[in-house]
């Protein structure tokens, strides 16, 4: 009859059917197989180490299936994140567009009034130069002369206004439009790094899963080969 020593080595399930075929059936070179009481402790002992194995095997299976969800949800959750910031990346650059847009048409619109000063100031000193010939005086000179400059004056003075509007609408807009950009990018930056820890966090996760099946596993392999061992050196 095998000493304990042999049944502590049947974490290798190939080993521990071979020491329950001997133990059951005697020695592959011959010998006489356990008789009555003993064979039957036997068999329930080869039944218990055959369950812790079953047991092992589950556990493991439990491991893998639980880190397998992890590692899924790392992927899901990295993945949700990248898609987030491409399609957030994209309507920054819409919305950009649309700011540019809005501030060249203001501007236009400013320079379009600025044009229109222009085309008033001729109409008015057209207007006093015909009343001041019609009149008799020179439209060049003396009081007619001095309308027409203070006209030139303050309509200039509107159209530099409108002039500066338009420069500053195009300059406002182009900074609004690279500050949306400038956040968004950043903001998906900050969102993709918080998904890629968070995806190593579930990684680890799944790992330290995976080994704490392992342990679990072997240590009720481990209790099954003992266990059947005791029971072996009993019958001896």
């Amino acid at each position: 009859m095998a000493q304990p020593e042999q049944y502590v080595s049947a974490l290798n399930p190939s080993q521990a059917s071979t020491v329950v075929r001997e133990e059951l059936l005697g020695p592959a070179g011959g010998g006489a197989p356990a008789t009555g009481g003993s064979m039957g402790g036997m068999v329930v002992a080869g039944a218990g180490l055959i369950a812790s194995y079953g047991a092992a095997q589950a556990q493991q299976a439990a491991a893998i299936q639980q880190q397998t969800g992890y590692l899924l949800q790392a992927r899901d959750n990295l993945t949700v994140a990248e898609v987030r910031a491409e399609m957030s990346q994209q309507y920054a650059e819409i919305q950009s567009g649309r700011i540019l847009k809005k501030a060249e048409i203001e501007a236009r619109n400013y320079q379009i009034a600025g044009n229109q000063l222009l085309r008033n100031l001729r109409s008015v000193n057209a207007t006093a130069r015909a009343r001041a010939a019609a009149s008799g005086v020179v439209f060049s000179e003396g009081s007619a002369a001095n309308i027409q400059l203070e006209n030139v004056r303050n309509t200039m003075f509107d159209v530099g206004i409108t002039d500066l509007n338009a420069l500053t609408a195009q300059v406002l807009g182009f900074e609004d439009a690279a500050a949306l950009l400038q956040s968004t990018e950043y903001q998906n930056f900050l969102n993709v790094f918080a998904a890629q820890r968070q995806a190593g966090q579930y990684t680890q996760a799944g790992k330290a899963a995976r080994q704490q099946g392992g342990l679990l596993a072997s240590a009720t392999l481990t209790r099954g080969a003992i266990e059947f061992a005791q029971t072996a050196s009993r019958g001896t």
